[in-house]
């Protein structure tokens, strides 16, 4: 066994392979960007070297800075974690080159997997099912269009190099293949450096089944059972278990025998994961199962598969680099009980969903189940990098006890001024659909309206009059920051009189009576003018006077500006002055933590201003054009 490991990583990836390594005596070596300088993962290595810039390309995507801290610190191995460089086949070869131990895959495992239109055709080979669609050569637009119309549509382009839902439109119509083709195009070129795709039928009612398997460079492959992933947004994952609903013992026996095929086929050795597309419309049956593609990788979800077979994924991981056997054998894999893994992404799901950033200056999560995080309360959600910032992990003797574990454990988060989706993963947790296992990839698009944002309930309003009042020193409220709050009183005949707080939310203010007491039930922070009541996941900002009307700094004004969400890079402007437009059509595409964000025009009218080129690089809550309402 190697006696140190580098992690070329960072977030939390880095900080759960450290966990694993410490305890098995290893020294850890962290890799930062100068944007990550005060991370965790850089306070918890055992030493850490920056390699560059924010900009990934010019730290963590450098293969040669990243060997180059290697050789600085006497690295013995090194671990990719996931995204980054984990899945570069040449990256794999360098480090291999340098004298150092892969911790993953081999580089030919990696590059027949990689391509998922080559890998497609190897699986058909090795009599793995795979999704009908065109994994051809011929890239030009005529060619794609004309198979788009051959296979029907909806159909789904990928990227060929892509993963995460990068690279990844869903088209309708034929009409609209032409942008979907151009976006797809653009984020496998920016995501993965390779702008080629391929096209597959759109399963209607799509689950996303997955089977993590190990390989050992002893000739042995086992699984380690499937996951479900269907709960996903834009194709990112949201809430993953482990086993899956409803499938039966057959059913889980073809897909992980696929599975154990498919790995056997590119003598894989190390964690990977075999993706299934399984049509739903029926039930979970092994001939509606198809290969998706391999991630040649650990996953992000791999914690639920930890639990339910009691397996630490990244022990293994360093032991087969090592040259040791798969500890166990496949009789000897147990699958117990249900895990559920929730992904808590700094995002806004009142506006669109729209990444949040800045720092975290309030960040409480839930103590007793398992979170697996790269971020405390001080640190920096950036613009730079992937805004999941932690994942909560629950595991319950049966699948409705772990999604109400979950659910409760998502209802504790607070994380203030940071958006997340702490309370979108309560409400799709507490579905009853969800609840009862009817899950596909096209959930919450269906559930939408269901998902919404709650108001604050009567108890959250009351206990922040509460507080609200509190802050006014006794006999000085005229003069207290919150002293417009205090200002409604009643009274009834022959009763003491009643006190009134008038709050103030985003959408209007209320006239609340205060709680009795002083004892909070739900929390309520002080953050500079605004009290914050925290319930079920969700922050409350409520203020002491009306919001400043016009303009959010994201997404669109009421007057029709569209503003950048956050600092980004223009990658295409589809609509120019005095083109007409209609209410949800997108006018600027920004690219922004490693994804694309449509702007769209909020209401019929016309562009009557343009103000950004393709290549410009904008700021938070620039107009980058403004939609004239219809008359």
């Amino acid at each position: 066994m190697f006696k140190s490991v580098l992690v070329a990583n960072r977030g939390e990836i880095a900080c759960r392979v450290f966990r694993t390594a410490r305890r098995m005596g290893l020294r850890t070596i962290a890799i930062y960007s100068e944007a990550d300088a005060g991370a965790l993962h850089v306070r918890e290595a055992d030493e850490a070297v920056v390699i560059g810039p924010a900009a990934s390309r010019e730290s963590y995507l450098d293969a040669a800075r990243v060997l180059a801290a290697a050789k600085q610190t006497g690295a013995e191995a090194i671990h990719p974690g996931y995204g980054f460089l984990s899945e570069n086949a040449d990256f794999a070869e360098a480090v291999m080159a340098a004298g150092l131990v892969w911790i993953g895959p081999p580089p030919a495992s990696i590059r027949a997997m990689g391509l998922k239109d080559a890998a497609k055709k190897l699986m058909i080979e090795a009599g793995v099912p795979v999704t009908p669609g065109y994994q051809g050569e011929d890239q030009s637009d005529e060619t794609l269009t004309a198979e788009a119309a051959r296979i029907g549509y909806p159909v789904l382009i990928k990227a060929v190099a892509g993963g995460g839902g990068k690279g990844m439109k869903r088209v309708d119509r034929p009409e609209d293949f032409a942008d979907g083709l151009a976006s797809a195009r653009r984020e496998g070129q920016s995501s993965f450096g390779d702008p080629r795709v391929l096209i597959e039928s759109y399963i209607t009612r799509p689950r996303h089944i997955e089977v993590q398997v190990f390989g050992d460079r002893h000739g042995n492959v086992v699984h380690l059972h499937e996951r479900d992933c269907s709960l996903q947004r834009r194709h990112q994952k949201v809430i993953e278990e482990a086993p899956a609903p409803g499938m039966d013992a057959a059913t889980r026996q073809a897909v992980t025998d696929a599975a154990v095929r498919a790995a056997r086929a590119v003598n894989y050795e190390g964690a990977g994961t075999i993706e299934f597309i399984a049509d739903a419309s029926d039930g979970l049956k092994a001939d509606r199962i198809w290969f998706m593609e391999m991630n040649t990788r650990l996953q992000v979800e791999h914690p639920v598969t930890e639990a339910i077979t009691g397996v630490d994924l990244v022990e293994w991981q360093l032991r087969v680099a090592a040259g040791e056997p798969i500890p166990l054998k496949q009789a000897d894999i147990p699958l117990n009980g249900w895990a559920m893994e929730a992904r808590l992404y700094a995002e806004d799901p009142a506006n669109g969903f729209l990444p949040s950033i800045g720092r975290l200056e309030h960040f409480r999560i839930p103590e007793d189940v398992r979170v697996d995080t790269g971020v405390t309360e001080g640190g920096e959600v950036s613009q730079f990098y992937d805004p999941m910032i932690a994942k909560l992990i629950v595991h319950e003797g049966t699948r409705e006890e772990a999604a109400e574990s979950l659910a409760e454990a998502c209802a504790g988060v607070e994380v203030w001024p940071v958006k997340t989706n702490a309370g979108f993963l309560v409400r799709c947790l507490e579905h009853p659909r969800f609840v009862e296992g009817d899950v596909d990839t096209g959930f919450i698009a269906a559930e939408a309206t269901s998902l919404e944002p709650p108001a604050p309930s009567p108890i959250l309003l009351a206990e922040v009059a509460n507080h609200a009042l509190d802050r006014a020193p006794p006999g000085d409220e005229e003069t207290s920051a919150w002293s417009s709050l205090a200002g409604a009183r009643g009274f009834r005949l022959n009763a003491a009189p009643i006190r009134t707080v008038r709050l103030w939310l985003d959408d209007g203010h209320r006239d609340v009576v205060p709680a009795e007491g002083s004892s909070y039930q739900r929390t309520t922070i002080i953050h500079e003018d605004e009290i914050i009541g925290f319930e079920n996941g969700v922050a409350h900002p409520f203020r002491d006077r009306a919001p400043v009307s016009g303009g959010s700094s994201a997404g669109p004004a009421s007057d029709g500006s569209l503003r950048a969400p956050m600092p980004g890079k223009i990658v295409a402007t589809p609509a120019k002055a005095g083109d007409p437009a209609t209410k949800g059509q997108p006018v600027v595409v920004l690219e922004a933590m490693k994804m694309e964000h449509a702007l769209v025009a909020p209401f019929d009218g016309v562009v009557e201003t343009v103000s950004v080129t393709v290549g410009d690089q904008v700021t938070d809550g620039t107009v980058l054009a403004v939609v004239k309402a219809a008359d």
